[in-house]
């Protein structure tokens, strides 16, 4: 009887943290990635804003224009996951760190903009 109360509370728990954040499970995506390794002379193919965390509703850090070269964090080579967007023609849920040369603003961009 205990277990099943316990279950029961665990996942209320689960559910409001849920509502409270938007996601499920995706709070240290929004955290710098490695960045020991990083792929330069990146330019995104259309002007992109730089987010706070890999999602839209985040923070605008600034943006990286249509063209400008930039680098990208690589560490492990794969984006992270996070909200889902459309942009650049595309819906997708994968996010890279980075941002433009001539700002030290660096933040989420979308995948999708970035010829990687």
């Amino acid at each position: 009887m205990k277990f099943t109360s316990l279950g029961t509370a665990a996942t209320a728990i689960a559910l409001f943290a849920t509502a409270l954040t938007g996601t499920a499970g995706t709070a240290a995506a929004a955290t710098k990635p490695d960045c020991s390794s990083a792929l330069v002379n990146v330019k995104p193919k259309a002007t992109v804003n730089l987010r706070s965390a890999p999602k839209t509703s985040s923070t605008a850090l600034g943006t990286w224009g249509k063209g400008q070269k930039g680098g990208v964090c690589f560490g492990d080579g794969k984006p992270t996951t996070g909200g889902s967007y459309t942009a650049c023609g595309k819906t997708s849920n994968k996010w890279y760190f980075g941002g433009p040369n001539s700002t030290s603003k660096e933040g989420w961009v979308p995948a999708t903009c970035l010829p990687i």
